[in-house]
């Protein structure tokens, strides 16, 4: 199909005057009958462009006005009269209807030969139908050759909008967008595809899930909201075995989009389904590494073979980095049901997207209600339950240790306070330790001795230093008092105690390392009974 416009360049119509319906010359041409009765209706349809002579038409004003509003209202694309020879012009009257009506007549020198005309658009009809094959034919192969070589869907995008000289969008069923591929028209500002982005961003998961239902695999027209400076836009669902995984947005721009573009945008969508899930298998292997990486460092059987090396490397560990080991506990009952179990995949993946953002490894280890990972010590614990933060959520993690075997230590202490957390709250390992150690708990004594005095210990006359500062806590920290219990002189105390706060990064002038002393004295106390 050619538009009328289009046609009127031709050369068989380069004479023809426009005498009225002027802002109708975009409508497409389909076909182009010649039809000299009195009644045309039966044998026309939309997309016709008539062509007449006039002979036997109305003379009557008012019956010939009726007769163009029924040829408007059946959808041609316009009438080119031949003149002078039947009618001399279109009344003025029929004039005034067609503009109304924004439906073009066209007055047509009586020497110009229909068939001349016929042929001339049929042919532009023909050619543009080749071009459109050859066009379709052209996005497809891109199409398939990005289905195979595309790194990620931003690619697809790019790919598709470049064809189709248009903005994508994909989107998350969940809200989010997956990629955006822009392109800058007259009008479409950078302020208007800024608020676009918003407005899709916005696009709800149940609105997501009936346009699915509605559509199938169609792409549908949304229509703007009243006194929106935004163009029009088409949604396409992204669906893998009925299930809902994206949507495409494709921005109609300041022209209508074309069968063309449209058939695009469908076989793109389906180009995007394949790529997503095969990036779902590829996550799932990674995963399934990732999990029994995980599980070796928590279980301890682990030996530092290079072929661990390698596979930790390829994960993102750092074999000598310092982590902590993080746990998101769900409030759900265990095991877990589908729906559950479906809840932590979700939660999972979101998990996984925060930990992208920040640039982390997302290894993972999905256990029962609990999504288990480690945390290098460069990202705040804070960060990761910003994101996460949900009253049927609970995140607990570990102290920071160093390298492949001390992973174990933190998965253990995590572990420890997963009795006491409570839900829609973080918790940090050294957050929960004096309160258990005051509950009687004895791993939590260990932890909290071992905690404060480690550092002291491992270093030449630890066990000295140790039982100095014990000694000057239990007298009230007072130097003379302890001088006299050790029977050492002040100096050689005061050289101890600085050794000691030094060794073990103490301030002995801070309440809470009081209060940590005295109750390590107690603690102390009770073992030796």
């Amino acid at each position: 199909m050619i538009k009328l416009v289009q046609a009127l360049k031709l050369p068989s119509l380069q004479q023809a005057t426009v005498v009225a319906g002027a802002e109708g010359l975009d409508r497409m041409i389909r076909w182009v009958p010649i039809v000299d009765l009195p009644n045309p209706l039966p044998w026309v349809n939309a997309g016709d462009f008539l062509l007449t002579t006039g002979y036997g038409w109305p003379q009557d004003e008012e019956k010939l006005c009726d007769l163009i509003i029924q040829l408007s209202k059946r959808g041609l694309s316009g009438l080119g009269l031949a003149v002078p020879q039947y009618i001399d012009k279109i009344p003025r009257a029929a004039c005034a209807v067609a503009n109304e009506l924004h439906f073009p007549l066209l007055e047509i020198p009586w020497e110009i030969q229909f068939n001349t005309i016929t042929e001339e658009i049929l042919s532009s009809i023909l050619t543009y139908q080749y071009k459109l094959q050859e066009q379709s034919g052209f996005i497809h192969q891109e199409l398939m050759r990005i289905a195979f070589e595309a790194k990620d869907l931003q690619e697809i995008a790019h790919t598709l909008g470049q064809l189709i000289e248009r903005t994508i969008i994909i989107q998350h069923p969940e809200g989010h967008l997956m990629a955006v591929h822009t392109l800058q028209e007259d009008g479409n500002t950078a302020e208007n595809t800024e608020q676009l982005l918003h407005e899709i961003s916005t696009f709800s998961k149940e609105q997501a899930q009936h346009l699915s239902l509605r559509s199938g695999s169609q792409p549908i027209r949304i229509q703007d909201t009243p006194n929106s400076n935004l163009y029009s836009r088409y949604v396409c669902p992204i669906s893998i075995k009925k299930e809902l995984v994206g949507l495409l947005w494709i921005v109609e721009g300041q022209q209508p989009l074309r069968e063309e573009d449209l058939r695009a945008a469908q076989s793109a969508s389906i180009v995007m389904a394949l790529h997503i899930s095969q990036q779902r298998a590829l996550a799932s292997l990674e995963a399934q590494l990732g999990y029994s990486f995980l599980d070796s460092l928590f279980e301890g059987e682990f030996n530092t073979t290079p072929q661990i090396l390698r596979r930790a490397e390829l994960l993102g560990f750092e074999p000598e980095g310092v982590y902590s080991v993080g746990t998101l506990v769900m409030d759900a009952p265990v095991p877990l049901s589908h729906e559950g179990i479906v809840k932590r995949e979700r939660l999972a993946d979101k998990l996984k997207q925060k930990m992208q953002e920040l640039k982390i490894p997302a290894v993972l280890s999905l256990t029962q209600n609990q999504i288990i990972f480690l945390l290098p010590t460069r990202v705040q614990s804070e960060q990761i339950w910003k994101s996460m933060k949900d009253s049927n959520l609970s995140f607990a993690v570990s102290l920071p240790h160093r390298g492949f075997r001390n992973v174990r230590q933190g998965y253990r202490e995590v572990s420890s306070i997963l009795p006491h957390i409570q839900f829609g709250q973080h918790h940090r390992y050294q957050d929960l330790l004096v309160p258990r150690v005051l509950m009687g708990d004895q791993d939590a004594r260990s932890s909290f001795l071992s905690k404060l005095f480690d550092p002291i210990h491992r270093s030449k006359n630890g066990d000295v230093l140790i039982r100095t500062l014990l000694t000057f806590a239990r007298l009230g920290f007072q130097l003379k008092k302890t001088a006299d219990e050790l029977k050492i002189h002040p100096k050689t105390l005061r050289y101890r105690l600085d050794r000691a706060i030094s060794l073990g990064d103490l301030d002995l002038n801070e309440a809470e390392t009081q209060f940590n002393l005295q109750l390590a004295v107690r603690l102390n106390t009770l073992e030796n009974q």
